[in-house]
């Protein structure tokens, strides 16, 4: 992480505040799209593994097993998925991220 901090203060040496500012918020910007791209391919991913594990055959109608299996699975990625976000956050502000 220091090496990014080393690089990124001497690649911007002499630029003024207005301009360090400019290029972060581009940055940052570049981060969550890159990041909502990967969410986007790991929801159509979690979507296939919840088909493979719940849906037996395809028909034009679900059963409730299926149906249950299928809501339970999302239920689980929704939590894992705060957690997931919720640990992350505890970690940044320990570190004085926040």
């Amino acid at each position: 992480m220091s090496d990014f901090g080393d690089s990124l203060s001497s690649g911007l040496e002499g630029k003024g505040d207005k301009e360090l500012q400019e290029f972060l918020m581009v940055e940052k910007q570049k981060s969550a799209v890159q990041r909502s791209g990967e969410s986007l391919f790991k929801i159509h991913e979690f979507n296939d593994f919840c088909w493979e594990k719940c849906v037996d055959k395809a028909s034009s109608k679900l059963d409730s097993r299926t149906e249950t299996c299928l809501t339970n699975c999302v239920d689980r990625f929704i939590d894992v998925s705060l957690l997931i976000t919720n640990r992350f956050a505890q970690l940044l502000q320990k570190s004085g991220g926040m």
